[in-house]
């Protein structure tokens, strides 16, 4: 089992936009090595999460329902149990959550009701995203806290492999 490593990171920014950080695109490329684990080690959608906060991994996660037969197992719900058994609090409060797929609603809520900071996801879920392609859960002024979202980081890598999983089991 993956563990929760300390890791400080800078936070240089790379490419046009200045969206990203290298830090981000680190912590996004851990996240990529963790769906890769839940495809070839558990046969679980390839969906892999850390949770940075403080500039240190405190949360890792990787899809793991079909595993622990519990329909909530969602990568960034492991990421956040995780964190919050790490920090003995339930509040994670200003954390960065980094995910290979964009968050569904229930992932959304649970991230609002932690008071996560800032989230930031490689692929769009045109079906079920929450963080702006189909619902705006993270965004919603009808919330008490509203999370900034961050998507296409890495969008490509994460969406290939979601592809190729699919595919193989069609």
């Amino acid at each position: 089992m993956f563990k929760p490593q300390c890791i400080e990171m800078t936070d240089e920014v790379i490419g046009s936009s200045g969206e990203f950080s290298a830090a981000d695109v680190q912590y996004m490329q851990r996240a990529l090595q963790l769906a890769k684990h839940a495809r070839d080690a558990e046969n679980e959608v390839p969906v892999g999460a850390v949770l940075v906060q403080g500039g240190k991994i405190v949360g890792l996660g990787w899809n793991r329902n079909i595993t622990l037969h519990d329909p909530t197992a969602h990568a960034e719900i492991m990421a956040m149990r995780a964190a919050g058994e790490k920090l003995a609090n339930h509040r994670l409060s200003g954390a960065t959550l980094y995910v290979t797929l964009e968050p569904c609603s229930m992932c959304a809520m649970a991230m609002i009701h932690a008071r996560l900071g800032r989230v930031v996801y490689a692929a769009a879920d045109p079906k079920t995203g929450a963080a702006g392609s189909v619902f705006d859960t993270l965004q919603d002024a009808r919330h008490n806290h509203r999370i900034e979202v961050v998507g296409g980081l890495l969008a490509e890598e994460s969406a290939g492999m979601l592809r190729e999983f699919f595919r193989a089991r069609r």
